[in-house]
Formats: C-alpha cells, sequence, structure tokens
C-alpha cells in the first residue's frame, strides 16, 4: 500500500469526511414514496445538510415548500431551500424566505435559476425581480440571518463569456454575503482543483464544496453534463460502454468511478462532498459505505441528531 493511500484509508477510516445530499421535490405520489425511501435511507449517515431544489411556476416552489416543511417537522436533519430570482418579484420572492424562516429553515441555496423559457433561452430578470444571485444573496440577508450556500462552476456557466467573468460573478455572491459555495457536478478533478486555486487567487475563502453525481443512466448524465456546462471526459464514456442493458454493471462502475473520484479529492485535502442523488439512494449510499462513512444506529430517524 502507497503512503497516499495508507493517508486516504486513516482518514476514511475516522470518518473526517462531510457529505451532504440534494433532492428534488414529487410530482406524483410515487415519486414521493420515492423521495422519502431516499431520504430516511440516507438520513442514518448523518448529512451536514440535505437540499431541496426548486424551480419556476407557483406549484414547484409550493411543493419544495412542503418537502422542506416535511422534513423539518419529521426528521433531525437540517434541510437547505433552494431560490431562485426566475419569474418573481423581490416581493415574491421574500415572501418565500421568510416563510422559511418561519418553518424552521435556517439554510438557503440561493441561485439565478435557469431561464423561465429553458435552458438555452436569453435569461431576463423578471421586472421588479432580484437581477442574479448576488443580488438575491443580498435581499436575503436583509430578510434574515441564513446560512446561504451558491454555486460555482468549474468549467464556468455555460453563459458567462470567460472564466474570469464567471469567477467576478463569483466574487459578486461572496461580498454579498454567501457562506459556501456548492459546485456544478464534474467528472476531471483537474476542473475542480484549477477552479480551487482561482477562486482562492481571487480573494475567496469561504468554503467550496464539490458537487458528485453517481451515474445512474450515463446517457442521462451525459445530457445533464452537456446543458450543464460539464465536460463528460472520453475516458469515462468507455467505462460505460456497452452497459446499456446491463443496469447491474453499470451500477457497479458508477460506484467505482464515483468513489474513486472522491477519494482523489480526498487525497488532495477535500473532506466535503455535496452527491446530487435524484432521488436514488441505493448507490449514493454504497458510494458513502466505500467512503467509510457508516449509519448512526443509536436512534430513530426523527430522533438522529445530525450535525
Amino acid at each position: 500500500m502507497t503512503e497516499s493511500r495508507e493517508r486516504k484509508s486513516r482518514l476514511l477510516g475516522a470518518g473526517e469526511i462531510d457529505v451532504s445530499f440534494e433532492f428534488f421535490p414529487p410530482k406524483t405520489d410515487k415519486m414521493e414514496q420515492a423521495l422519502w425511501a431516499s431520504i430516511e435511507r440516507l438520513a442514518p449517515l448523518a448529512p451536514e445538510f440535505v437540499s431541496v431544489t426548486y424551480g419556476a411556476g407557483g406549484s414547484t416552489r409550493e411543493r419544495t415548500h412542503t418537502t422542506v416543511a416535511r422534513i423539518v417537522k419529521e426528521t433531525a436533519l437540517r434541510p437547505a431551500a433552494h431560490l431562485t430570482c426566475v419569474d418573481a418579484t423581490k416581493e415574491e420572492v421574500d415572501e418565500v424566505a421568510r416563510a422559511y424562516w418561519a418553518a424552521g429553515v435556517r439554510h438557503i441555496v440561493a441561485l439565478r435559476g435557469d431561464p423561465a423559457n429553458g435552458v438555452g433561452a436569453k435569461y431576463e430578470p423578471h421586472p421588479g425581480g432580484y437581477v442574479n444571485a448576488a443580488d438575491l444573496v443580498a435581499g436575503l440577508k436583509k430578510i434574515a440571518n441564513f446560512e446561504i450556500s451558491v454555486g460555482g462552476y468549474p468549467e464556468k456557466h455555460p453563459e458567462s463569456p470567460s472564466l474570469a467573468a464567471d469567477m467576478d460573478n463569483l466574487k459578486a455572491k461572496v461580498d454579498a454575503g454567501a457562506d459556501r459555495i456548492i459546485t456544478q457536478f464534474g467528472f476531471d478533478n483537474t476542473h475542480y482543483l484549477r477552479f480551487l486555486e482561482r477562486a482562492r487567487a481571487a480573494g475567496i475563502w469561504i468554503p467550496i464544496t464539490p458537487g458528485i453525481v453517481p451515474i445512474h443512466n450515463f446517457r442521462q448524465v451525459a445530457g445533464f453534463a452537456v446543458r450543464a456546462g460539464a465536460s463528460v471526459p472520453a475516458w469515462l464514456a468507455r467505462r460505460f460502454e456497452g452497459l446499456d442493458d446491463d443496469p447491474e454493471t453499470s451500477r457497479m462502475v458508477a460506484a467505482a468511478v464515483a468513489t474513486e473520484q472522491v477519494m482523489d479529492l480526498v487525497d488532495e485535502g477535500v473532506k466535503r462532498f455535496h452527491f446530487y442523488t435524484l432521488n436514488r439512494a441505493d448507490l449514493v449510499y454504497a458510494i458513502c459505505h466505500l467512503l467509510g462513512l457508516r449509519p448512526l444506529k443509536a436512534a430513530p430517524l426523527e430522533q438522529r441528531k445530525v450535525g
């Protein structure tokens, strides 16, 4: 065993890795059952927090609020509610934020959000709304002392003209009061490490947590990546080649790929990871197990103290 692998083994065995999980609000009763099965499966791993995504439109916002409120009431998890600037006035967004605070939510993931007409359309701020994520962060900090996470893009946001412009936008969010950066998922750790270097050089010193997406379905996740501005390395495509009709082997490969990615980042000193679960727990749970995380066994879900 090499010295590097020995150090990682000691770190993982010591339980020094922190994880957080992202879910999306269900649209149907069946999806709701899947969501809560995932939450119950992953809660014993004591995540730092769990986030719930948020889209434009009243019904979607209501589903997010309902999901977050239920997490507060029925579990000991710390929920982080997503909030965007899309298709709403400042007053409407502020009302949602106040409702979250009243429900016991203290952590918000503040995002500009995708254009109301869909990914690829030109973004236009809502008249009377928050202009961008930095503006939203500043507004939220005036409402209450929320902990605020914002998004970061190691390979730059698809709409940014350059890496420098993208970093300027990130710095504006931090200067407005952001407490944490969660990155868009990626598969090549080089992009994250270079992004981290650029951020530190720009005077950004808040935590920057890498986003990890387990590959439940390679074609689907590759499509997500293209829309999000994340590259898919050729070596990754080769690992899933020929597995379209072999989901069992594909899951095993996915677990190995994600675990390898996280372990390599651990070797670089990274200790926090944010998993995009896609409301599917088993693969995430397996990866966390391989990373040395073990469930808390002393108390039922509603009584667990999650740090």
